[in-house]
């Protein structure tokens, strides 16, 4: 074991100054200007990718209520105007990612007092959020697609369907309420 230490030691020792070299390397001073383009840029990230997601998860649940559609009325069955509100289900999320945008868009104006490592944080945010609400409307709009199909089929379990929604919904608005405790913890909100 001390055989395996003291070879690392050096390993170690050269791996810290290493570490302290990029250190130095890196800016302490970031311009103001920099700064709140980065926050700009981290707000927009949030609607980006939601807007994405909403957008992959719209399609698909719009494709399967067309398909369903089509096949009522090949069997001469009423076309169930519901499968509309599964197709806009997963709109939602972009609504979300545009309150995470102006809640970050909110901190460049106080960036004048912020450290220079603070855009790090609202970007990480940004992203993050953006990411997970779009990847919650891409399997509601999945989901949604299934909802089309079974109810087009058998006129049952709207409310049910609607239920399944909302659960994958949830994951959105639990990313939209963390992301708000963060910022406001940044100062932003």
């Amino acid at each position: 074991m001390s055989l395996l230490l003291n070879s690392l030691t050096p390993v170690l020792a050269q791996a810290a100054d290493a570490a302290q070299t990029a250190a130095a390397a890196v800016p302490q001073d970031i311009p103001f200007f920099e700064q709140k383009a980065l926050i700009y840029a981290a707000a927009f990230t949030s609607i980006g990718f939601a807007a994405i997601g909403s957008a992959y998860g719209c399609g698909s649940a719009s494709c399967a209520a067309m398909g369903a559609w089509k096949k009522c009325y090949a069997q001469n069955k009423p076309a169930p105007f519901q499968l509309l509100i599964f197709a806009g289900a997963p709109l939602s999320q972009t609504i979300y990612g545009m309150i995470v945008m102006f809640i970050v868009m909110g901190g460049a104006a106080n960036v004048a007092a912020a450290t220079a490592g603070q855009w790090i944080a609202y970007s990480l945010v940004g992203v993050l959020a953006g990411i997970a609400m779009g990847v919650s409307a891409l399997w509601q709009g999945i989901s949604a697609a299934a909802a089309c199909d079974a109810f087009a089929e058998t006129g049952k379990g709207f409310a049910n369907q609607l239920m399944a929604l909302g659960i994958v919904e949830t994951v959105a608005i639990f990313v939209l309420a963390f992301s708000i405790v963060l910022l406001s913890a940044l100062g932003a909100a």
